[in-house]
Parts: C-alpha cells; structure tokens; sequence
C-alpha cells in the first residue's frame, strides 16, 4: 500500500513481491483476509465431490489402517473417469479428516532414566552387512547389551539363535567389562528363545533366566510383545550400532576377515570408541552399579552324549569327530554358543567349534581330520564315499587335489594317494605348507608324487638338534650315601 501512492498496481505489486492477481484483489478489496465475512470460495470444482464423503469415508470408518495409495487405486478402478492428479488431494485431504475424526493412537511417554537403574539386552540381525570371515559368509547375530542412563554399550558376536545360552554369555561379558550390574534389567519377551519349547522347557528357561538375574542382583523385566518402542533405549541404538558397523567395514575396504577372534576385536574396538565419547557419563554411573559376585555364574547347557562306532557323537543334528580312542565312552558337552567343551568325568577333554545343522534341516559336520587319519589309512577306500568328505578336507587345496587325483587316476588310487596326503600333513605339522604346494602342482597341470612330496616336507637333518649323552661313573652314586659304606666289606 505504500508503493501504491506513486505506481501502478502492477508496479506496486512487483516491488512488494505480490503477484499481478494479488494487486488487483487488493484493489477491490483492501481488508485483511481475516477482516472477510467469509472465506475465498474455489477457483475451480472439487474433484472429489460427491466421492469423499459417500465413498472414502465409509471406507475409513470400516478400516482405519487403509493407506491413501489404497484408496486412491479403489477411486480409480470405481471411476476410471477421474484424473489420476487427484492423488495429493486425496491425501490431503484424507490426513485432514484422520486429525478431526480418526481413531486415538498410542502416545510414547519420554522417561527420566535414573543412573544405576536399568540396563537392556538385545539382539539384531547383521545379515545385510554380507561380513565374511575366511572366505566363508558370516550368518550371526550381535548380542546387543546398553545402560540407558549413560549409554554404555557391549556387543556380542552370536553364531547361533537368540537362545538363553547367548544371552548368558553375552550379558555376563557385559557386566565384567563394565565393572558392576544395574539394579533392572530389560529384555524383549524372549519369544525367539522360548520358540519350539515345551510347556517344562519353557519354565526351565524363566528359572535359569530369573537365577542369573538374581546371581547378580538384578531385577527381570520384559517389555510387552509387539511393543518395541518399551525398549526404545536399545531399538533405536541398534540401528546407530549397525550404521557405525557398516562405516568401519567399508573405512577398512574390505568386509572379509581373517577369523571370528579378529571379527570380535574388531567389534570390541568400535564399541570401545563409541564409549569413549560417554565416558563421563559411564564413570559417573559406573560409581553407583551394584558390585559383581565373586564368580560368574552358568551361561551354558550341559549335555550327556555316547561317542559311537563312527567315531564321533552326534548333538543337536550336528555331528561331530573325537579320537577313536572315546568309542563307547560317555562324555559330558558343555554347549556353549560357539563352542563345546568335552569332559569325561571330571576331567576337561578338548574343545570343539559348534557346529549348525544345515538351513533345509539336514545334518551337520564337524569334523577333525586329525582325529580319524589314522583309521582311513587302513580303509582308504572309505574316502569315497563318506557322509562327510567334504567336511575332513582341512583346506580347498585338498578337495581340488582329490577331484584331479580322481579325474586321472580312478577312484583307488585317488583315495590312497590324498589319505596319504593327509596322514603327511598330520604326522608331520604341515597342512598349510603342504595345501599352498598342492595349489602350485595343480597350476601347473602336475599331480602331486608321494615320493618327492615326503622328501619335500621331511625335517632337515641339519636343523635337527644333537644331543650328546653323557654317562656318569657308577662310583659317584656312593657320594650320596649317608653315612658312606667306606670300609664295609661288598
């Protein structure tokens, strides 16, 4: 208006940023929009007249959860008529009528979280970060352990499921490294543990679960099923903890890792500087968490299995091979989520790589070629058709070296010929050595000759060490009586 008292409408409008049409409005009609009896009536028809009110409505009323897109499709097909345009109007408007007349939806309450208070458990999918370790995809989990006041974290790598066995292990870590145990502690409804199991299984599992909350003085808690956001202390840290996961894989240029063991301290170190950035807070909550217990308590399931004929046992539709010198004992496994420790009585055995039967539900293997060689090189023939063949070759050397020795020798002498290679590499400490070898013979179109392979891994003379024996006088032995026999007749 103040441009007006020396241009034009036009002018005026230009210089106040209004356009043309907004002048000439102006003109008729100085008042404030809020200063008209009533409101602009549309510049053009409503293109859902006669539809949104008789059609859409009803349609919103009967289900609520119907998305726009929906029912936008449902207009189309009724009245091919319609332009397809109206979509946006259709959501507009459809938003519009869900704030006046739309059912009442849930409302999240923010919480003051108190230090020492509680601490939550969780566990999250890493398949879509494609990790690989050895070559090999890594299927797992992490187990994901935080406190909510501070935001202390720990992760635990999980081979397995989300069973008690990882959660006991996993929070178990979590606590000694943090150094004390919150007075709460939060899981989800554990239903993926508590899957496929029996209404006794079921109450063994909540027993185990409340005693190791009570080993450390803790408080159970579960959020209620299909409420994620009653753990939202750790939801929503999962989804910053896989990003952070992802950034450190892609900063390194490779997602392959040597070993599990590198792959934890891989996990182990990201956390470690992500706590670091709270450090202030964690020390301050550090200082009020309940104090540990002398020891840990069980985080494993303990199982009694027969070693068979076989020479291995069978747990959990996994096989697995023991020396044949436990054939016919009974062993007691402790089942841990990566590993088994063997015991017979109470002596410790070995330990073993926990194996997982196959995803179609077929067997399977784990097997320690070191553990049946001497058997196969009285039955080398056995080779050929063994349930678990694939799995005895220690390295991918070895399966290429048989599928050649096969292809040109037929089928006896390929099995003597790789047992032999086998009982090489065991007796003489020298799989690796033995398999880079073989790589090399296979690249250049050689087959490995036993003669020459045993000359090349023999020890060398030179290095072995001589040891020369020195045999005192018999007389010296004398010296050590007390008192001395000197002058007693022999």
């Amino acid at each position: 208006m103040k441009f007006r008292h020396t241009d034009s409408p036009a002018v005026a409008a230009a210089k106040a940023s209004f356009s043309t049409a907004s002048a000439y409005r102006i003109e008729e009609d100085p008042r404030l929009p809020s200063q008209t009896p009533s409101p602009r009536s549309r510049r053009r028809a409503d293109p859902l007249s006669g539809i949104f009110e008789e059609e859409v409505v009803p349609l919103l009323r009967s289900a609520p959860g119907l998305r726009p897109v929906a029912l936008f499709e449902e207009l189309m097909r009724r009245h091919p008529e319609l332009n397809p345009g109206i979509r946006r109007t259709l959501e507009r408007r459809v938003r519009a009528w869900g704030a006046l007349h739309g059912p009442e939806q849930e409302v999240i309450f923010r919480q003051t979280h108190e230090p020492g208070r509680m601490g939550l458990s969780d566990f999250t999918d890493m398949a879509d970060l494609q990790v690989s370790v050895a070559g090999v995809a890594l299927a797992h989990r992490l187990y994901h352990f935080r406190l909510a006041y501070s935001g202390f974290e720990h992760a635990h790598v999980v081979l397995g499921g989300e069973r008690f066995v990882a959660l006991a292990e996993g929070l178990q870590n979590a606590l000694w490294a943090l150094g004390g145990a919150p007075r709460e502690h939060r899981t989800d409804s554990l239903s993926a543990a508590f899957r496929n199991l029996d209404r006794a299984a079921h109450e063994d599992l909540t027993r185990r679960y409340q005693a190791l909350c009570e080993h450390y003085g803790m408080t159970p808690s579960r959020n209620n099923p299909g409420r994620a956001h009653e753990n939202g202390s750790i939801e929503g840290p999962h989804g910053h903890l896989k990003d952070a996961v992802r950034d450190a894989l892609l900063l390194r240029m490779s997602r392959e890792l040597d070993d599990l063991p590198a792959y934890r301290a891989f996990i182990e170190e990201l956390l470690s500087r992500r706590n670091l950035r709270h450090r202030a807070l964690i020390d301050a909550e550090r200082a009020v968490l309940l104090p540990l217990p002398p020891q840990r308590t069980q985080d494993f399931e303990e199982q009694r299995v027969r070693v068979t004929s076989c020479g291995g046992f069978t747990l959990r539709k996994v096989f697995y091979s023991v020396p044949s010198r436990l054939i016919g004992h009974q062993l007691r496994v402790r089942v841990y989520d990566a590993r088994l420790e063997l015991f017979i009585g109470a002596s410790a055995l070995m330990t073993l790589p926990r194996g997982r039967a196959q995803p179609d539900g077929r067997r399977g293997h784990v097997v320690d070629y070191h553990h049946l060689i001497h058997a196969l090189r009285r039955k080398p023939m056995a080779l050929l058709g063994l349930v678990y063949r694939d799995q005895l070759f220690p390295r991918p050397a070895y399966r290429r070296t048989f599928e050649t020795l096969l292809d040109r020798l037929g089928e006896r002498l390929a099995c003597r010929q790789l047992v032999e290679l086998l009982a090489l590499a065991h007796e003489r400490g020298c799989e690796v050595q033995l398999a880079d070898h073989l790589d090399d013979l296979l690249d250049a179109g050689q087959l490995p000759q036993l003669a020459a392979v045993r000359e090349r891994f023999a020890p060398d003379p030179g290095r072995l060490p001589h040891v020369e024996v020195h045999l005192g006088s018999l007389a010296a032995y004398e010296d050590l009586l007390d008192p001395p026999l000197a002058g007693v007749a022999a």
